[in-house]
């Protein structure tokens, strides 16, 4: 538990409780150090902070209060109380009482996060906000100004936008409602309901939802929030611009605020970072390692404490337009250096994520970052041979060590190998195997490990082939290899769903890479292979399939989540015969394509 230090602030007549973690960089020695000011939401008090404040306060002097008609602060009556500019002076009377000498960090979440906005959109709030981290909780001008907009333009896409969005407010409704709430609450506002309620809804445990003695009231009295503010905002918004530079968590998986709300932020903050992950609303109780550590990241480099690491991190999740759907995130790809690793690399860029391409090649993922970087993203290359799973290993604690846990990874490295089976050396066999099935499995599990620690979800892109699906007499261990890639993939999908992790395989059929030219085909002499090879070039080059068409079904597959994805037309079809009609999979495969 925290060891809160309380003190009292009057602001017009109210009177807050403050609460200071005790020994928080309080010593005249530490008062340089940043001064953080925590601000909850309905119906919370400064407990939403237990398992956030003491992490924040080993750099930080940390600060809380319970906001009007919350906890032990007063409960004046009346709507016009609880209006937002109100709630805006009371954080900056806060703001002057514990750091009247230095502008603070603001963290808002909810509630306070939308009052915090009203804050900071105050002629002048830059001289007394030093950075905003935005949580859970939107400017209300912003939204009505959204809202609006969506419904001037009735697409297929702003009307769906606007329906989630009232779908997933439809409770504030009933929250203005002038008798039945209260009586509601006054009945189910208890402790043990509130921590089932949030069990249930985002997983968080149980034991780690922190409530003062006062959440029934607390839920009454903050009705007054919705009833003072929500409509008049919606109805007659009045944007306004803001010079603090400010952080918006996106929580993707938000049960009452839909992410698209937040995608017209930067028209309105000059120096917006954004960071969007699949958690819930309550990330201070849910995931609130993940809250201190992009707080934390964030708060440093605006008070000019980073190191480079850290200001790497925050540089992706700067945000100069409109967000792309995977803005912000660290993506690791490797097999990087050409074809479908390459277009990849530049699709993701093309999104906004850091890059870490990776390839045997260290030359040739050097050009793949180069030219990433062109488009406008970091990008930074290794040189990994997927097959020796001990590199794997080093290479996945070289990049949480140096990038962070990354968001995305695309273990897309393999390699070919056609003819016959029984034609094939053992030492060609392990090769393929090695890199094709065992290069994917341990860059999984190795990048699988971090992202379950984390807490926070993830993405796993796996590359197989369509002939994972399409048996071919002089493809079959090359398929074999595939094959496994897949069903790794769906099984493994199976086991990370709960971490919010997905996994989706790739399976391209025929497409113009350089994997042909490099191709052993096991029972030819070199010549004949040699010709053959080049006969089967030749194949892939007029079919006319590029890589860059697989990097954008890849994008799609990370933005959607989705489990098997046959990229090209063959592939579909196989893909479709195989599971439908497996007879004429086992005809076509008699036909022999190489030798």
């Amino acid at each position: 538990m925290v060891d809160w230090r309380m003190q009292r602030v009057n602001n017009g007549g109210v009177s807050l409780a403050v609460f200071e973690v005790a020994g928080s960089a309080t010593s005249a020695d530490d008062r340089h150090r940043p001064t953080v000011l925590l601000v909850h939401g309905w119906p919370d008090t400064h407990h939403l902070w237990t398992h956030v404040a003491p992490a924040l306060a080993a750099d930080n002097h940390v600060v809380a209060y319970d906001c009007r008609g919350f906890g032990q602060s007063d409960r004046p009556d009346g709507d016009a109380a609880y209006r937002l500019e109100a709630l805006a002076d009371d954080l900056f009377a806060v703001a002057d009482a514990v750091s009247p000498d230095r502008p603070v960090h603001v963290i808002g979440h909810d509630w306070g996060s939308v009052q915090a906005w009203e804050a900071v959109t105050r002629p002048g709030a830059e001289d007394r906000i030093a950075s905003f981290v935005s949580v859970s909780g939107p400017n209300l001008d912003q939204l009505g100004t959204w809202a609006r907009q969506k419904l001037r333009r009735p697409t297929p896409r702003n009307l769906g936008h606007a329906a989630a969005q009232v779908g997933s407010s439809a409770y504030t409704v009933f929250f203005q409602l002038p008798v039945l709430p209260r009586m509601f609450f006054g009945v189910a506002g208890s402790a043990a309901v509130w921590r089932e309620f949030l069990h249930r809804v985002e997983g968080t445990p149980r034991d780690r939802v922190i409530v003062g003695d006062t959440l029934r009231q607390d839920m009454v009295s903050g009705l007054r929030l919705y009833r003072a503010n929500i409509r008049a905002k919606l109805i007659d918004p009045r944007t306004r611009s803001t010079l603090v530079p400010t952080l918006e968590l996106v929580n993707e998986r938000d049960i009452a605020l839909r992410p698209a709300i937040f995608d017209d932020t930067y028209q309105y903050a000059q120096r917006l970072w954004r960071r969007s992950t699949p958690t819930g609303h309550w990330l201070p109780y849910t995931n609130p390692d993940h809250l201190v550590r992009s707080a934390s990241d964030f708060i440093a480099t605006q008070a000019a404490r980073s190191t480079p690491d850290i200001a790497a991190r925050m540089d992706r999740t700067r945000v100069f337009g409109a967000p792309h759907a995977l803005s912000g995130k660290l993506a690791v790809i490797t097999g990087a250096g050409s074809g479908i690793g390459r277009e990849t690399a530049f699709a993701l860029a093309e999104q906004g994520c850091e890059l870490v391409v990776a390839d045997i090649d260290l030359t040739r993922a050097d050009e793949t970052a180069r030219q990433s970087k062109a488009l406008g993203a970091q990008a930074t290359a290794y040189e990994v041979d997927v097959a020796d799973v001990e590199a794997v290993t080093e290479f996945a604690t070289r990049v949480r060590d140096r990038h962070g846990t990354p968001d995305l990874v695309v273990n897309n490295a393999g390699i070919g190998l056609a003819g016959g089976a029984l034609a094939a050396t053992d030492d060609q066999v392990d090769r393929l195997l090695d890199v094709n099935l065992r290069g994917v499995i341990s860059g999984s599990r190795a990048f699988g490990r971090q992202m379950v620690e984390r807490g926070i979800g993830g993405h796993i892109v796996n590359v197989a082939s369509a002939a994972a699906f399409t048996p071919q007499r002089s493809l079959g261990l090359y398929a074999a290899s595939k094959a496994g890639v897949l069903l790794f993939s769906e099984s493994l999908r199976a086991e990370l769903g709960e971490h919010r992790i997905g996994v989706s395989a790739i399976c391209p059929g025929i497409v113009d890479t350089n994997i042909v030219g490099a191709t052993p085909i096991a029972g030819l002499q070199a010549d004949d292979e040699d010709a053959e090879r080049r006969r089967l070039d030749g194949l892939y080059r007029r079919r006319g399939f590029t890589p860059d068409r697989v990097a954008r079904a890849i994008v799609d597959a990370i933005v959607h989540n989705k489990a098997v994805v046959p990229v090209t037309p063959e592939a579909a079809i196989g893909y479709r015969i195989y599971r439908f009609a497996p007879w004429l999979s086992r005809i076509a495969a008699r036909r022999k394509v190489t030798g």
